[in-house]
């Protein structure tokens, strides 16, 4: 290699060029030299060492930018002398600049962006560029971003059990309590947010007795959609889906509410146990006329001028979109001479209300909702059938159906059928026996939760 050592090169003619280098050669300083003379472009070089509360007070160089985390504490930053031209900039390395902030302190009497004062940045992810003007402005800023751009990032987690759909989603099913463990939370142009079904558990159905019990509603249904997500899902699905941060979101599981006992007087049926994931929570579907997530169906009615029509109330508590519809009304008839015929009214579902008994059947449980958030279509919560009865020497109805997710049948004279488990199906409604005897409600379908993200 030659070496050239001179003072000053100079063009032949005055005013004329001095090229050094051919096209696409590199011009390179020795290890430690500097230039001067050439100028600044409005840029910083960045000093790579992360300067935090510990660095504090900092004093900065012309021509520099710092990265500055403050999760530890602020920091105080001693800008250098003003000079026409100079120039420093700063990045908030951690996104924490909002929770401890950074101050500015102009030198001596600079000013920055016009007044001679402290100058204090808290905004999140934010970066700023100050190039020195003259003694009337002092620094200005040419560039306040806090767009905090950031390449794609998505959630990692774990709990309950996990499966990979749709080629870039996990799901995580809980069929019991557990815990849905966050490690990474992702950004919102990766995931940060999470799709969820939380499905809580089917009402149970009160004993035959004598006439004929209406099906339990089925559990309160909840749905919403993730960032970035896309699946085809129920009518009740929101429109946005749950934050989610690295921590631990404990997952309740409901069960499915108990049957009422026969023969003799027992205890009652009981509404489903409630569902509840982060900031979401399904209610149970009701017991026999009682309401909940979806409404119980009613019983049989006696008579006249004895207790009015019942039926459970649905979406209760309410929220929206709504968790659930009303139970329907039974019904009992007989002629002159004629015995009774019961029939009772059907339970309510996440997306139909139960069907009211007519003279011909008991009621049917309605529909629940129908969800690919597990990356297949699958039905939860829907009502429980009523049940269909009579007195020794009457004639025969059908009973109600159950409704689509997981709704047990009525029971024709005999006890209904359970709702299905983690479904959050309603049972079905217990019949007046052959012979008066009296037959056994039915339990509710216990409930599921379901949460699902975008994972690469």
């Amino acid at each position: 290699m030659s070496e050239i050592k001179v003072n000053k090169i100079s063009p032949r003619a005055a005013c004329g060029t001095v090229t050094l280098g051919d096209s696409g050669d590199t011009i390179a300083l020795g290890s430690g030299a500097s230039q001067s003379g050439f100028g600044r472009t409005g840029t910083v070089d960045w000093v790579t060492s992360i300067k935090t509360n510990s660095d504090s007070p900092l004093t900065v160089a012309d021509g520099k930018g710092y990265f500055l985390n403050t999760t530890s504490g602020t920091i105080t930053v001693n800008l250098p002398a003003g000079s026409a031209g100079s120039i420093v900039a700063f990045k908030d390395y951690a996104d924490t600049w909002d929770t401890n902030a950074v101050t500015l302190v102009p030198n001596g009497s600079d000013k920055i962006g016009g007044i001679a004062q402290n100058s204090v940045l808290e905004t999140e992810g934010q970066s700023v560029t100050l190039i020195f003007t003259d003694s009337t402005k002092g620094c200005l800023d040419i560039h306040d971003s806090t767009s905090n751009v950031k390449g794609a990032q998505f959630i990692a987690a774990t709990g309950g059990t996990v499966t990979t759909v749709d080629t870039n989603f996990k799901v995580h099913t809980f069929t019991s309590p557990g815990t849905f463990c966050v490690s990474a939370a992702g950004n919102s142009a990766g995931s940060n947010t999470v799709s969820y079904m939380v499905v809580a558990g089917g009402g149970g159905t009160d004993k035959g007795n004598p006439g004929s019990t209406g099906g339990g509603g089925g559990g309160g249904f909840r749905e919403g959609l993730g960032v970035n997500d896309s699946y085809t899902g129920s009518p009740l699905r929101a429109t946005t889906g749950v934050p989610v941060t690295a921590t631990g979101f404990p997952v309740t599981v409901g069960a499915g509410g108990a049957g009422g006992p026969a023969p003799g007087p027992g205890s009652a049926a009981t509404q489903g146990s409630s569902s509840i994931f982060s900031s979401i929570t399904s209610a149970g579907g009701g017991k026999s006329a009682g309401d909940g997530g979806s409404g119980g169906g009613g019983p049989t009615v006696p008579g006249p001028g004895q207790s009015p029509p019942q039926r459970g109330s649905g979406n209760t508590p309410p929220v929206s979109p709504p968790q659930g519809n009303n139970g329907a009304l039974g019904l009992s008839t007989c002629g002159p001479g004629a015995p009774y015929i019961y029939r009772g009214g059907g339970g309510g579902g996440a997306t139909a209300v139960g069907a009211d008994a007519s003279p011909s059947a008991a009621g049917a449980g309605g529909a629940g909702a129908t969800t690919s958030i597990n990356g297949s279509p699958n039905s939860f919560s829907g009502g429980g059938g009523a049940a269909a009865g009579k007195e020794p020497s009457g004639s025969d109805v059908p009973a109600g159906a159950g409704g689509t997710g997981g709704g047990g049948a009525g029971g024709a004279r005999a006890a209904g059928t359970a709702g299905t488990v983690n479904t959050g199906g309603g049972a079905g409604g217990a019949g007046y026996g052959p012979s008066g005897t009296v037959q056994n409600g039915a339990a509710g379908g216990s409930g599921i939760v379901i949460i699902r993200y975008k994972f690469q």
